[in-house]
């Protein structure tokens, strides 16, 4: 990274990890029951360890990484909330796109080492699904989700224009889009992303969005899209295009 977009990567950091922490304190009282609630029908009993996740992985981050995209993945589930872990998408669906990477050579792009990794809320919820159950059983809760989906829509929008600004193309991928249809529970993610790059037409080119990495869905995906002979990348790219026009019409 230029020093430039190394100043911009720490700020958004620095300040990403003290919203968690000031989020995690006033919240954590009323998060953690209305979570273990809404797992209680369909998900095996955990301990919820933090209902308010930042991403210690950003924090090994330095100016020498060699960052080509961000990734958006929904938010953080039952292992990326545990103490000894807290970092995203380390569970099922990140084995699932580290392999898909590491199999697929043609795109020369290692999915830890070249990813900055953030989600569209730090909330923790086991399914992604049950922030709905969390919103609708308090309004503060509700008014939360919504208040963290507008930063993380912002602060990462202001961070992907600052990281385009060097010779390096970096692209931004939301994974994972069936909630940010209609009125899905990342609408106001959805909403506040767009707005942000208004001013940024050419930046909002490299965003992209893609099927998530659970159920091996990404990779499938892209096979059903890919044709023998297609360059991988520009494949990935007119894919993910695509359904952004699906998302943002």
């Amino acid at each position: 990274m230029t020093e430039q977009q190394w100043k911009a990567f720490c700020a958004f950091r620095d300040d990403f990890r003290a919203h968690c922490d000031g989020w995690a304190k006033d919240y954590s009282a009323i998060l953690s029951p209305l979570a273990k609630e809404a797992s209680a029908k369909d998900t095996p009993a955990y301990d919820i360890e933090n209902p308010i996740v930042y991403n210690t992985a950003l924090d090994s981050v330095s100016q020498a990484s060699d960052i080509r995209a961000i990734v958006i993945g929904d938010n953080p589930g039952k292992d990326e909330q545990r103490s000894a872990n807290r970092k995203y998408l380390i569970g099922q669906s990140g084995k699932v796109a580290e392999s898909f990477f590491r199999n697929h050579r043609a795109f020369d792009f290692d999915f830890r080492a070249n990813a900055v990794i953030l989600n569209k809320t730090p909330v923790h919820s086991a399914k992604t699904t049950h922030l709905k159950h969390i919103a609708s059983a308090s309004q503060e809760a509700a008014e939360l989700i919504r208040e963290t989906q507008l930063y993380m829509a912002h602060a990462t929008a202001a961070l992907h224009i600052a990281l385009c600004e060097g010779e390096q193309e970096v692209a931004l991928w939301l994974v994972g889009y069936s909630e940010l249809r209609g009125r899905g529970i990342f609408s106001a993610y959805r909403d506040c992303l767009k707005t942000a790059y208004d001013a940024h037409r050419g930046e909002w080119e490299s965003v992209f969005v893609f099927q998530h990495f659970s159920m091996n869905r990404f990779a499938i995906d892209f096979k059903a899209h890919y044709r023998d002979g297609e360059n991988a990348i520009d494949a990935l790219k007119a894919l993910g295009a695509q359904h952004k026009q699906e998302i943002f019409q």
